[in-house]
Formats: C-alpha cells, sequence, structure tokens
C-alpha cells in the first residue's frame, strides 16, 4: 500500500510539471508571436497551477508575465512580476530568467519614459511624473529622470510630491548641464548646434570652421528656485527665505528670483526692503513695467506721493494699456481731496474764510483735472472699466460739468 501510494504521488507531481511546462511553452509562444491579450489571458487563467510551480517553472511564469504586462504598457506590475521572478530565482540559487531581465532593463526603462513622454504630450503629468520617477527608481543613477519626474509633478499641481524630487536633487549638486557642440558654416558664416557625431564629421570638413563645445545652462538654479516657490505656496516664509538666498547666490541676477524674495518681504510687512529689491531688479530689467508699477505702490504706501506719481507714470509709458498704472495713479493724485473738503468744511462765514474756501475749491478742482486725462484714456482702453467711469461721473458732477457728466453717467447706466 505505501508503495501504491508513493508512486501515485510520483506519477501526481510528474503530470503537473508536464502541465506547467506544457502552459508555459503555450504562453511563451503567444508572446513571441506579439500575441499579448492572449498570453496574458493564457497566464492568468493557469495563475494558480504556475506562481505554486517549482522555482524554475514559477520564475519562468513570472517573467513572461513581467514581459506581457510591458507589452501592454503595465509598467509598475512589471516590477512586481520581474522581482518575483528574481527573488525566486535567488533563492533557489537559480539565474537563467535574471540574467534575462536585467539584460532587458535599459529596454525596460526606455519603454517606461517613452510612455512618459507620451503621456506629458497628452497633459497626463500626474501619470507621466509617476512613469520618470519609476525610471529613476530603476536607475537611480540617472538623476535626469528625476528632475524630470518633478517638472511633470509641478505642472499636475503636486507641489507635495515635487518638493522631495527637487531636495534630493539639490542635496546631489545636481546641474543637468551636458556637453553641446557647435560649428560654423564657411558659406554662411552661420553657427548651428550639432550631435556628437555630426560635429567630429565637420572636424575634418574644410566647409565648416569654428568648431567649439559648451556647457548647457545648469538647472540647478532654476531647482532651487522651484524649492524655494513651493516653501512660498505652503506658506512656510522662513523655509522659502532661507531657499531663495541659495538660489540667488547661484544665479544673483535671476529677476524672478529677485521678485520671489520681494514677495516674502511684503508678506512680512518689511516695504523697504522690498523696494530696494525693485530696485535691484529694475537694474537686471529696466523696460519691465510692473517693476516700476510695485515702485509706486510702495512708494504709495508709504506716503512718499510724488516718487509714486513719478514710478507710475514711468510704468505708462512701458505699458500703456495696463489698467491698474491708471487707477492708482489717478488715486494717489485724488488722494489729498479728502483733507481739503474737510478744511473746505471747517470755514466760517468772514469775507477771509470765502476767500479760503474759494482758494481750496480751486485746489480740489485742480487735483480733479489732473486726475481726468489718466481716467479717460483709462476708459478708451477698457471701456467697461466701471470704477474709472464712475470715478469720472463724480468729479464732473462735483466741478458742474454737466455735459461730461451725463455722458459718463450714460456710459455707466449702459454698463
Amino acid at each position: 500500500m505505501k508503495t501504491y501510494y508513493s508512486l501515485m504521488l510520483a506519477f501526481m507531481v510528474t503530470f503537473t510539471a508536464t502541465a506547467q511546462k506544457k502552459e508555459l511553452k503555450a504562453a511563451q509562444k503567444l508572446v513571441e508571436a506579439s500575441s499579448f491579450d492572449a498570453a496574458l489571458n493564457s497566464l492568468n487563467a493557469n495563475a494558480d497551477l504556475l506562481s505554486s510551480a517549482e522555482p524554475k517553472y514559477a520564475s519562468y511564469y513570472h517573467y513572461l508575465l513581467g514581459v506581457t504586462l510591458q507589452a501592454k504598457k503595465e509598467f509598475f506590475k512589471v516590477v512586481t512580476q520581474l522581482d518575483k521572478a528574481k527573488s525566486i530565482e535567488k533563492e533557489a540559487g537559480l539565474n537563467k530568467y535574471t540574467q534575462l531581465i536585467n539584460a532587458n532593463k535599459p529596454g525596460f526603462i526606455a519603454d517606461v519614459v517613452n510612455q512618459a513622454v507620451s503621456e506629458n504630450s497628452d497633459e497626463n503629468f500626474k501619470e507621466a511624473s509617476e512613469l520618470l520617477y519609476l525610471a529613476y527608481e530603476l536607475d537611480n543613477e540617472n538623476l535626469d529622470y528625476l528632475y524630470y519626474a518633478a517638472s511633470s509633478a509641478i505642472n499636475s499641481g503636486d507641489f507635495e510630491k515635487a518638493l522631495p524630487y527637487y531636495l534630493t536633487l539639490k542635496d546631489k549638486n545636481y546641474t543637468g548641464s551636458v556637453t553641446k557642440f557647435y560649428a560654423t558654416e564657411v558659406a554662411t558664416g552661420v553657427e548651428s548646434e550639432v550631435d556628437q557625431n555630426t560635429y567630429k564629421i565637420y572636424k575634418k570638413s574644410k566647409d565648416f570652421t569654428n568648431l567649439r563645445t559648451g556647457l548647457s545652462e545648469s538647472r540647478l538654479p532654476e531647482i532651487v528656485k522651484n524649492i524655494a516657490l513651493i516653501h512660498v505656496s505652503n506658506g512656510d516664509n522662513e523655509a522659502a527665505m532661507t531657499s531663495i538666498k541659495d538660489a540667488r547666490k547661484l544665479s544673483p541676477k535671476d529677476v524672478g528670483l529677485i521678485l520671489t524674495e520681494a514677495d516674502l518681504y511684503i508678506k512680512i510687512g518689511d516695504q523697504s526692503r522690498f523696494g530696494l529689491l525693485m530696485q535691484e531688479a529694475i537694474a537686471q530689467d529696466p523696460d519691465n513695467a510692473m517693476l516700476y508699477y510695485n515702485l509706486g505702490v510702495v512708494n504709495g504706501n508709504e506716503g512718499k506721493k510724488e516718487k509714486a506719481i513719478e514710478y507710475y507714470k514711468k510704468a505708462i509709458a512701458l505699458d500703456p494699456v495696463y489698467e491698474a498704472s491708471y487707477l492708482n495713479l489717478a488715486s494717489i493724485i485724488l488722494e489729498g481731496e479728502a483733507e481739503i473738503v474737510e478744511q473746505m468744511n471747517s470755514l466760517g462765514t468772514s469775507a477771509a474764510d470765502d476767500r479760503k474756501y474759494e482758494q481750496l475749491k480751486a485746489k480740489r478742482e485742480g487735483l480733479f483735472l489732473a486726475a481726468v486725462p489718466y481716467l479717460e484714456q483709462l476708459v478708451k482702453i477698457k471701456p467697461n472699466n466701471k470704477e474709472a467711469i464712475t470715478t469720472l461721473k463724480n468729479i464732473f458732477g462735483t466741478i458742474g460739468d454737466n455735459a461730461n457728466f451725463k455722458k459718463y453717467r450714460d456710459m455707466l447706466d449702459a454698463l
């Protein structure tokens, strides 16, 4: 009886192994024929039979499943299956599929990256970021993958995911700089960038001259800048300030960084430092209307009326269609009106007070008339600017210009 059961057990094991081998060969043929859907169906249908097989068949099963899933671009599942195949072989002292997996690794990473590029093109930035980070995990010596994973995370709006990626890049002093190759065509005198192989060919040609190489711009300032901006968006002003100072050491003339630092000083209430940074930004970008506008705001808030007017006028000269410059300029010109009205209301009925009243009235009208051209120009630029039209209506109503009062009243009613 013991012999009978032993023979039965041996027969069952042999039968099972034969069945496993048969199913694996059938799946392999489907893979080789690029019938990946059929291969996946077959492997899934026999999962219980094959995943519990002896190591040489179980590792084969997980390898085939990984290859099939790679063809179907289910890359995260691929990693799980291939890792399982390698783990089984390691425990069993085998190496067949581990070698195949390692040999295929560059091709697998290339597939992952190509899919990430496609996802980015379709604006599926979250998926692209996840794929690029997977590529980095598979090849953590290639920091380009991590950089682009962070960039895609930023594009998806996931700043929290991007932050640790950028911090890792900063800690590793990643620059992303690569050697670029340039050649100038003798006939045209035009320099163009070429690849390395073309560069080598041109070096031997008399048709090209001034062959040179150079490093591409470092990405590190951008990385540190983005770290700072993420801290700003998180409201962590202290961390943001530290990061901005680090970034500015790397790129002291970056206007964007100067403005980011300036914005932080506004948030902590240091308008004086903000103004100094605006001046620094103007030194780098003297034709930037927004910089002069910001200086107008700062000086107006500090009570420096004449300087504020000067800066607003400069902003308008550089950008004649920016509404806020006109509104702020008119507003600061009219700023003294409330005080004049208060003085007028405090006067008595004496002849001296009457003369003073007329003087104040004339001064008030002078403020109105100084503001009118800027408000009228703004209405020409933006005919539906309700604030400007209302102010003009009130001004002309106050000074008794009925024609213009009616004009702007009707414009207001038509809005």
